[in-house]
């Protein structure tokens, strides 16, 4: 018997299937269970004394999509809105209480699968359900004298939790026709005067050092973000010509992003050009790009929760001008030379100061303004967050991944310059997470001679 072949739309109707069924059995985590368990036993070295308990991000009020904060995240993996987790510093154990039912993390967007075997997939000791979070409590102001709990607010999506505290400081916390705490605070408040023989102390300081250091299993998540970041900059760039809406860009950076796999950007998309450049967060998109303007792009996915940051700066019509390509190369020195020095076991000083002697022996003259205007050498954490916890490092370790990111703004000349990468600290040196960007003048020009995805559609008359 002869067998006609199949037609096209059984194979898309089959990788359709395919993928669904690889997206409803990977499960709940995002790592195996024994990556959690092991961020939990570093964390319960810290707390020896003590009992941790940590507040998971609430059901949402708004038609956005549920996403688990970071720092409940990092110790559990579970996406379940409401959560509480209870982490035994004392007895080595730990307790995950919530109560959820299957349509209900499913319309989330969420995994079931916790609800079969909870206990077996999350790999704590016990689950109880959330409404026992009173008794749970109770017992625990018996059986110690020290309760853990985080201080700063919790990190969602798009947020960075010292940026946050600094504006509900400012709009909430400290507005006299406010004064409300954040629910961490408000959390304190309560534990101190339920439990007043027991002493409430911050554990966020402890969270944030263990997520300064990158498992392997958070490296490899990184550098697949990576490779998304550096493919949706690329096409933006080269897709860029004067006459196009600054949205155009923005919206093609999105869907190059979430085509290869991004669950979310890391934060909104920022775009400087022409007389925006001194606002180095400018992201309204509402300019028309004109013949000489000079564009700063800087934008990042977000892969299982853990960002990337990439920054590229180039013009508008695929030329640099004199003083154009004088600054950008200038700062590229910057970002090369940074990378050429970063290892374990320096400070953020010495990185700096050897930066220097190397522009020296290149022929920089360190006087002139754009040295002088440069921010170089470490810019911020990147991980859970964007702009990830810790503070500037006093001494370069491995798996730490920062931005390496030299920043120039002249506001009279409608010019600014960014270059950033997103770098991780290895044994021996560094690794660019986001390599593979056209990054020299060279380079730049000649990629942007070619089309991008507008360019062929309008040829194909599709756009």
């Amino acid at each position: 018997m002869k067998h006609r072949p199949l037609k096209p739309r059984f194979w898309l109707a089959l990788a359709s299937i395919i993928v669904l069924s690889v997206t409803l059995s990977a499960g709940t985590l995002f790592f195996d269970k024994s990556e959690y368990a092991a961020r939990r036993a570093k964390f319960m070295e810290k707390i020896p004394d003590g009992v941790a308990v940590i507040l998971g991000a609430q059901p949402l009020t708004s038609y956005h999509h549920y996403y688990q904060n970071n720092d409940f995240l990092y110790l559990c993996g579970v996406e379940v809105p409401n959560s509480v987790l209870v982490i035994d510093g004392i007895q080595k154990q730990t307790v995950l209480l919530f109560t959820a039912d299957e349509r209900g993390l499913r319309n989330d967007g969420l995994s079931a699968d916790i609800l079969k075997e909870p206990a077996a997939v999350t790999g704590v000791d016990r689950v109880l359900p959330i409404e026992e979070l009173t008794n749970v409590l109770s017992r625990l102001a018996g059986q110690t004298k020290v309760i853990y709990t985080p201080f700063k607010p919790e990190e969602l999506m798009r947020e960075c939790s010292q940026e946050k505290f600094r504006t509900l400081q400012r709009t909430m916390i400290l507005n006299p026709w406010d004064g409300r705490q954040t629910r961490e605070g408000q959390f304190v408040n309560l534990l101190r005067q339920k439990f007043p023989s027991i002493e409430v102390r911050d554990c966020s300081p402890f969270i944030w050092e263990l997520r300064t250091i990158k498992s392997p299993a958070e490296i490899e998540a990184m550098r697949k973000a990576a490779r998304i970041g550096v493919k949706a900059i690329s096409e933006a760039m080269k897709a860029t010509r004067p006459g196009m809406s600054e949205y155009e860009l923005a919206a093609l950076y999105e869907y190059v992003a979430k085509k290869e796999g991004a669950q979310d950007l890391a934060y909104y998309i920022v775009m400087s050009s022409g007389e925006n450049h001194p606002y180095v967060h400018y992201y309204k998109h509402d300019r028309l790009l004109k013949d000489g303007d000079f564009i700063v792009l800087d934008i990042g996915p977000d892969v299982n929760y853990y960002d990337t940051d990439i920054t590229i700066s180039y013009p508008a019509n695929g030329r640099f001008t004199p003083r154009q390509k004088e600054v950008y190369e200038a700062s590229k020195a910057v970002h090369e030379a940074n990378i050429s020095v970063y290892r374990p076991g320096l400070t953020t000083e010495q990185v700096r100061t050897e930066v220097e002697e190397i522009l020296k022996k290149q022929g920089f003259d360190l006087n002139k303004d754009y040295f002088k205007r440069m921010r170089g050498g470490f810019g911020h954490y990147v991980g859970l967050a964007v702009h990830d916890v810790g503070g500037g490092p006093m001494v370069l370790q491995p798996g730490m991944v920062f931005a390496n990111e030299p920043l120039m703004i002249f506001p009279g000349e409608n010019l600014g310059v960014r270059v950033e990468d997103t770098v991780l600290i290895t044994e021996t040196g560094c690794e660019v997470l986001t390599a593979g960007i056209p990054r020299t003048v060279k380079e730049i020009e000649a990629f942007m001679k070619k089309d991008g995805i507008p360019q062929a559609l309008k040829k194909a008359k599709l756009y």
